[in-house]
């Protein structure tokens, strides 16, 4: 009897120890492909980005109005740039008539205000007519930024033109030309159009349906990879490179 328990006693710690051994490397591997998980979707992050979407647009208030953290602001800002839309595209108004029909209404709110002021004011002195003045420091720092974005835009096209990638200068001009058909379908007006509610509308969608954006684009890019593999290995790579080199002037 005593050897049957103490042998009894024997597998039941064996039995023990073998539980224990694979609860444990269940419960490691459990860890591990959450781990793995976490840093696939780290990696499978949209271009590679660390930072959340509100952070890549400013932080600002500009990136709460994309986002819509205030609804009323950002419905109301969608809905001024649409009434505008609507008053030149569909209403047929031009620029030159809403700004003149503008200086019309400040000009007759002014006049009535003056002399309104002096019939109810007989025997005071007339109050002022607060009066609109644009500072200098505003058009400056457009014209200084648009300046600087334009010079930066020539100085990528000339780079890609002389820089003798016949890969990069391929897909500059593709994308050159499809933007200059989209142009030929409407005009710059509804093309800002549509920018500016892309811009009020995607950033919000993707900050929602992140990861399956995010899986769905990778799908997409890795198949035109694939494809661009095709082409590059059948014709592209066949096509010598040019060596050019622009001449410093000192």
């Amino acid at each position: 009897m005593p050897e049957k328990s103490t042998a009894e006693n024997l597998l039941d710690n064996i039995v023990e120890t073998l539980a224990d051994s694979v609860s444990k490397k269940k419960s490691v591997s459990f860890f591990g492909e959450e781990k793995s998980n976490q840093v696939t979707n780290q990696l499978n992050r949209l271009f590679g980005r660390q930072k959340p979407i509100h952070n890549l647009l400013g932080g600002g208030k500009s990136a709460d109005v994309l986002l819509w953290r205030n609804k009323k602001i950002s419905a109301s800002v969608l809905t001024g740039a649409t009434a505008i839309w609507v008053l030149f595209e569909w209403l047929n108004y031009h620029f030159l008539t809403l700004i003149f029909f503008a200086l019309v209404l400040v000009m007759l709110a002014q006049f009535i205000w003056t002399n309104a002021s002096g019939l109810f004011n007989s025997g005071r002195s007339q109050s002022k007519v607060p009066r609109l003045v644009l500072p200098k420091e505003i058009f400056v720092e457009i014209a200084s930024q648009i300046g600087v974005e334009v010079n930066q835009a020539l100085g990528f096209l000339q780079d890609v033109a002389c820089g003798g990638n016949i890969k990069q200068f391929l897909l500059v001009v593709v994308s050159l030309w499809a933007a200059a058909v989209v142009g030929s379908w409407c005009n710059f007006l509804t093309v800002f159009y549509l920018g500016f509610v892309a811009a009020h509308t995607l950033p919000v969608l993707y900050e929602r349906y992140e990861d399956e954006v995010d899986s769905f684009v990778y799908t997409v890019l890795e198949q035109i990879q694939h494809n661009y593999q095709k082409l590059d290995a059948g014709l592209l790579s066949k096509i010598p490179k040019g060596k050019l080199k622009g001449k410093k002037f000192e």
